[in-house]
């Protein structure tokens, strides 16, 4: 009899585990406006978005936070390998560009570098969320133009879901902005995250 149950046991567990898939883990690469930067961690946008995502009835995928404050698309492009072995993410969120920008790189040294990013990542099996960004009104039209047109074009390039700017609805508003005009402060991540939900959303299983 006690064969029989523990034969029982192990079905209903491998059942279990066919009709319950492994959720994956979800893999943002950003800078400091992913890095919380100057907020408490548990404060900034990618923190509350594993927060949201626990709480949907669902299985919730590990949000793996691999934003740096001051990355450039360069120095994430020779940390992403690592990234995608070690976590084998089933969504990558690119958040990059605003370092390159602020330091005057060619837009096509940075479009060069998210095109890698983003078949490395689907190479490894990840979907990808591609999110942009925009800079300050002194670097020039021309500049800035060509800056932003870069995540369109491989939004189109590779028909993947794109957020224009992260900082949508956030930018020059008082009280939602730090000190530097750069960065979001606590009381902006919610924002922020809506902003980037709707796309995500529609990426998860």
């Amino acid at each position: 009899m006690a064969r029989y149950l523990r034969l029982f046991l192990l079905l209903v567990l491998t059942l279990y585990s066919f009709s319950v898939p492994a959720a994956g883990s979800l893999l943002v690469v950003g800078d400091s406006l992913s890095a919380a930067h100057n907020i408490a961690q548990d404060e900034g946008w990618v923190a509350l978005l594993q927060d949201r995502l626990k709480a949907r009835a669902v299985p919730a995928p590990e949000v793996i936070n691999a934003s740096i404050s001051g990355e450039t698309s360069a120095g994430a492009l020779a940390r992403l390998p690592d990234l995608l072995a070690r976590h084998q993410p089933a969504i990558v969120v690119i958040e990059l560009g605003g370092n390159d920008g602020l330091r005057g790189l060619p837009p096509a040294e940075l479009s060069a570098n998210l095109d890698a990013m983003i078949r490395m990542s689907r190479e490894a099996g990840a979907n990808v969320l591609l999110i942009g960004t925009e800079l300050p009104p002194n670097y020039g039209r021309s500049y800035r133009d060509r800056f932003r047109a870069v995540y369109a074009d491989l939004a189109q390039r590779h028909a993947l879901a794109m957020l224009p700017f992260l900082l949508d609805g956030v930018a020059l508003q008082p009280g939602l902005m730090q000190d530097d005009g750069l960065h979001p402060t606590a009381a902006a991540q919610p924002i922020v995250l809506n902003n980037v939900w709707p796309l995500l959303q529609s990426m998860l299983p």
